[in-house]
Protein backbone atom coordinates (compact mmCIF):
# COMPACT_ATOMS: atom_id res chain seq x y z
CA UNK A 1 0.00 0.00 0.00
CA UNK A 2 2.64 2.43 0.85
CA UNK A 3 4.51 1.76 -2.29
CA UNK A 4 1.36 2.65 -4.54
CA UNK A 5 0.23 5.54 -2.37
CA UNK A 6 3.85 7.34 -2.89
CA UNK A 7 4.35 6.01 -6.44
CA UNK A 8 1.06 8.16 -7.18
CA UNK A 9 2.81 11.18 -6.24
CA UNK A 10 6.67 10.06 -7.14
CA UNK A 11 7.56 7.00 -9.77
CA UNK A 12 10.80 7.01 -8.92
CA UNK A 13 10.34 6.99 -4.95
CA UNK A 14 7.82 4.24 -5.24
CA UNK A 15 10.43 2.42 -7.42
CA UNK A 16 12.83 2.89 -4.92
CA UNK A 17 10.87 1.22 -2.27
CA UNK A 18 9.29 -1.20 -3.80
CA UNK A 19 13.26 -1.87 -4.89
CA UNK A 20 13.79 -2.88 -0.89
CA UNK A 21 14.95 -6.17 -0.57
CA UNK A 22 12.53 -5.88 2.68
CA UNK A 23 10.86 -10.14 1.82
CA UNK A 24 15.10 -11.07 1.57
CA UNK A 25 16.21 -9.48 4.96
CA UNK A 26 13.03 -10.79 6.43
CA UNK A 27 13.59 -14.15 5.33
CA UNK A 28 17.54 -13.83 6.73
CA UNK A 29 16.69 -12.67 9.80
CA UNK A 30 14.38 -15.42 10.55
CA UNK A 31 16.45 -17.87 8.99
CA UNK A 32 19.00 -17.04 11.30
CA UNK A 33 16.56 -16.59 14.50
CA UNK A 34 16.02 -20.48 13.13
CA UNK A 35 19.41 -22.02 12.62
CA UNK A 36 22.58 -19.57 13.39
CA UNK A 37 24.88 -21.37 10.76
CA UNK A 38 26.87 -18.59 9.00
CA UNK A 39 27.74 -21.05 6.26
CA UNK A 40 24.00 -22.28 6.53
CA UNK A 41 22.73 -18.24 5.45
CA UNK A 42 25.78 -17.83 3.35
CA UNK A 43 24.59 -20.42 1.19
CA UNK A 44 20.55 -18.93 1.47
CA UNK A 45 22.22 -15.12 0.41
CA UNK A 46 24.41 -16.65 -2.62
CA UNK A 47 21.30 -17.99 -3.50
CA UNK A 48 19.13 -15.19 -2.98
CA UNK A 49 21.35 -13.27 -5.18
CA UNK A 50 21.32 -15.40 -8.56
CA UNK A 51 17.49 -16.00 -8.35
CA UNK A 52 17.42 -12.24 -8.38
CA UNK A 53 19.04 -11.95 -11.36
CA UNK A 54 16.85 -13.50 -13.86
CA UNK A 55 13.31 -11.35 -12.64
CA UNK A 56 15.17 -8.32 -13.33
CA UNK A 57 14.22 -8.57 -17.46
CA UNK A 58 10.66 -8.57 -16.41
CA UNK A 59 11.04 -5.03 -15.08
CA UNK A 60 12.41 -3.79 -18.66
CA UNK A 61 9.95 -6.14 -20.41
CA UNK A 62 6.39 -4.76 -18.80
CA UNK A 63 7.53 -1.05 -19.57
CA UNK A 64 7.81 -2.07 -23.13
CA UNK A 65 4.77 -3.35 -23.31
CA UNK A 66 3.28 -0.86 -21.75
CA UNK A 67 4.62 1.31 -23.96
CA UNK A 68 3.69 -0.49 -26.60
CA UNK A 69 0.03 -0.33 -26.00
CA UNK A 70 -0.23 -3.81 -24.36
CA UNK A 71 -2.68 -3.83 -21.62
CA UNK A 72 -1.30 -4.13 -18.07
CA UNK A 73 -2.66 -7.48 -17.41
CA UNK A 74 -0.77 -8.75 -20.44
CA UNK A 75 2.27 -7.19 -20.01
CA UNK A 76 2.06 -8.38 -16.35
CA UNK A 77 1.90 -12.02 -17.11
CA UNK A 78 4.30 -11.79 -20.00
CA UNK A 79 6.83 -10.33 -17.37
CA UNK A 80 5.89 -13.06 -15.07
CA UNK A 81 6.20 -16.10 -17.63
CA UNK A 82 9.87 -14.71 -19.02
CA UNK A 83 10.97 -14.57 -15.23
CA UNK A 84 9.96 -18.18 -14.88
CA UNK A 85 11.49 -19.32 -17.82
CA UNK A 86 15.29 -16.98 -17.19
CA UNK A 87 14.87 -19.12 -13.91
CA UNK A 88 14.84 -22.60 -15.47
CA UNK A 89 17.27 -21.18 -17.44
CA UNK A 90 19.59 -19.16 -14.45
CA UNK A 91 19.07 -22.88 -12.20
CA UNK A 92 20.01 -25.26 -15.23
CA UNK A 93 22.93 -23.30 -15.98
CA UNK A 94 24.22 -23.16 -12.25
CA UNK A 95 24.17 -26.41 -11.87
CA UNK A 96 26.39 -26.85 -14.97
CA UNK A 97 28.59 -24.00 -13.33
CA UNK A 98 28.57 -25.96 -10.04
CA UNK A 99 26.96 -23.18 -8.40
CA UNK A 100 24.68 -24.94 -5.90
CA UNK A 101 21.14 -23.40 -5.23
Amino acid sequence: MIVSEVAKRAPGLGALIASLPLISVLGMIWLWRDKPDPQHMAAHAQATFWYVLPSLPMFLLIPALLNRGWGFWWALAAGCLLTVVLYLITTMAAARLGIRL
